[in-house]
């Protein structure tokens, strides 16, 4: 199972701020503009994520046991952006303080190994190509 299911602790940790172009009001599939809240004039931020203490209003999770993004194929951009540890083969510092703050322990290469294939055993995670891909981001004006 992808350990960001069982954990979610990224999204009571940082704010989400992103450019207002990622709402759905001006971009069709984009972040549900119900759910945010404007930062400034050119950012918006999801509601829960402004100030202490942080929790997106999309996460339903019980941190550490499940965890789920409510709206996963409209996230922001700024979201898409976080990697796990070590899911792509390198530590993220992001990841690791979320799931520290929470009394988690800090990712590792080990809990990959479910997408490796049977039988494999060369110590490198996801090295099948398994990765779940996310949807494309709708398009930001320069």
């Amino acid at each position: 199972m992808h350990p960001c299911l069982t954990c979610g602790a990224c999204c009571t940790q940082y704010r989400v701020a992103f450019h207002w172009m990622e709402s759905d009001e001006v971009s069709e599939g984009g972040v549900p503009a119900e759910l945010t809240q404007r930062l400034d004039a050119h950012r918006l931020c999801m509601q829960g994520t402004y100030a202490p203490p942080i929790r997106c209003v999309a996460l339903d999770a019980d941190i550490g046991r499940y965890s789920r993004c409510t709206i996963h194929p409209r996230r922001p951009s700024v979201c898409r952006e976080v990697d796990a540890s070590w899911e792509f083969g390198a530590p993220s510092s992001q990841c690791d303080r979320a799931r520290i703050a929470h009394g988690l322990a800090p990712l590792t290469p080990a809990d990959w190994r479910w997408r490796d294939p049977a039988g494999n055993d060369d110590d490198r995670p996801d090295d099948n190509g398994n990765s779940p891909s996310s949807p494309p981001a709708p398009p930001i004006a320069a």
